[in-house]
């Protein structure tokens, strides 16, 4: 029997493992008395499907096993309900160096994903009712205040045995979710790398063998130390693992581990933040007509070929650190028919003649940076832009754009999932960082890049502990030269 200490110490008990569990972990079948120790965060927890079995409140569940409602401390719980489980029903888009799960791995998978999506229909809002109608008064009563920020809302919700189960869970879940990814690229790994070095020919691809972008990489590029020293969002190695002889590993893994992440959230494609961004500049510069495009920190070029089909006639550009990632970039552009010229460069210094591209783009860069490498690429951004030039960068909404207890939740990304710049980002001036790079000051602002994916399937945000700003929308941070 698995008995996590991780969960056991933040007041859930022993959990029994479940036949067909994962590894021996848990599929949260927890026993009446071991949840009974949580002790009052038990009536925050909303029971689906029988998981957390014991609990005072239960949400009505459906023929498909779909919690559809529930009602907590007198509040309406957010549901996934029928519109998740359709997100679930549209499976990733395949092309020639996506990864094809067994059956078992499919199972493990699947279970991952509904776990991280039970932890945001079942736990957060209990998070959200702890703070508001127990923590939040107390602390009020005492004090004769409110929390003041974040960091304070930190300090009292860290004891809570709900809120510390509910990091646990994301902890364990992101785990999972990449011990259940890397079985299926380990076993299909040297098939991929001769997918990629054959650039996408393949049984799935039916494109001729003429290579339409490039790819080029540069051995001697120093890789940033905050690449290097954290494997970020828990992926195993981070983004620069690369084992040399036409390695695929990391780009193969980022690419099924994110829209597992995402649970389905950004599209099939995973391509929702870039495809926003260009519909975003499409829709607001109508006549704007870029010739040369650079896509900073593209990773597998998720968001990079959004671009490729929102301005057809612009030569496109993507650059990152990790070798790994662009091999599999460029195998999967050239799989699916796409010319784009990949070049392993760090943003803070490319080898880009000034002047050289009218749109810079990026796609949650910013976050997964330092505090002195993000200065930096804002500047090498001027300087690459045209005079009339446009950069927009897609990232998390600053922390001034939303009230304090979503600035706690949402910062647990920090501590919980190997997310070290993810809080720090969000409290830079970006507008101030900007005008010292060298932009005008009424040239820059914050908008809001409706998601194209989701205005396309009719679906409501869900993906709490992600990127989505308020209004299913992107937060992108706009400057002209």
């Amino acid at each position: 029997m698995h008995r996590p200490e991780s969960l056991e110490s933040h007041g859930i008990g022993f959990i029994r493992a479940m036949p067909g569990g994962l590894f021996g972990h848990t599929a949260l079948a927890a026993c009446d008395e071991d949840v009974r120790r949580a002790g009052d965060a038990r009536k925050y927890v909303v029971t689906a499907n029988g998981a957390l079995a014991g609990h005072t409140v239960h949400a009505p569940v459906s023929e498909d096993g779909c919690e559809r409602a529930s009602t907590v401390a007198g509040s309406r719980i957010p549901s996934m309900g029928s519109k998740a489980n359709a997100i679930f029903a549209v499976p990733q888009a395949r092309h020639a160096l996506l990864v094809t799960p067994d059956r078992d791995e499919t199972a493990r998978q699947d279970f991952v994903r509904s776990f991280k999506a039970y932890i945001q229909s079942g736990i957060v809002p209990g998070v959200h009712a702890v703070y508001h109608h127990e923590v939040k008064p107390a602390f009020e009563r005492r004090e004769g205040r409110a929390p003041k920020d974040r960091h304070e809302i930190r300090d009292l919700m860290v004891e809570h045995p709900l809120f510390r189960t509910y990091a646990s869970m994301q902890r364990v879940s992101q785990e999972l979710l990449w011990d259940t990814v890397l079985d299926s690229v380990e076993r299909e790994l040297p098939e991929l790398v001769q997918h990629a070095a054959s650039a996408g020919q393949t049984r799935q691809s039916p494109h001729s063998a003429a290579r339409l972008g490039s790819l080029t990489l540069d051995p001697a590029l120093p890789l940033p130390n905050y690449v290097t020293g954290v494997d970020i969002h828990c992926m195993p190695g981070g983004y620069a693992r690369d084992a040399g002889h036409g390695d695929v590993a990391a780009g193969a893994l980022y690419d099924r581990g994110v829209y597992i992440y995402a649970l389905g959230m950004m599209g099939p494609m995973n391509d929702d933040i870039g495809g926003s961004a260009a519909k975003f500049i499409r829709d607001h510069y109508p006549d704007f007509k870029p010739r040369r495009i650079l896509d900073m920190g593209c990773t597998v070029g998720h968001s990079t070929l959004p671009f490729v089909d929102a301005f057809p006639d612009a030569e496109v550009h993507a650059i990152d650190v990790g070798a790994a990632l662009l091999r599999y970039a460029h195998g999967r552009a050239e799989s699916l028919g796409k010319r784009v010229h990949f070049s392993q460069q760090d943003a803070t210094r490319t080898n880009f003649p000034d002047g050289h591209f009218d749109l810079v783009c990026s796609s949650i860069l910013f976050h997964e940076t330092s505090g002195k490498a993000l200065p930096a690429i804002l500047r090498e951004c001027f300087r690459l832009l045209a005079p009339g030039g446009i950069a927009v960068h897609g990232d998390l909404p600053p922390f001034w754009a939303m009230d304090e207890f979503n600035q706690f939740m949402l910062d647990c990304e920090t501590y919980y999932n190997n997310e070290p710049y993810w809080g720090a980002m969000r409290e830079v001036d970006q507008i101030e960082q900007s005008v010292k790079a060298g932009f005008r000051r009424e040239n820059i602002e914050f908008r809001m890049a409706a998601s194209a994916y989701r205005a396309a399937a009719g679906v409501d945000r869900s993906f709490e502990a992600g990127e989505f700003a308020p209004g299913n929308a992107w937060q992108v941070l706009v400057t002209r030269k």
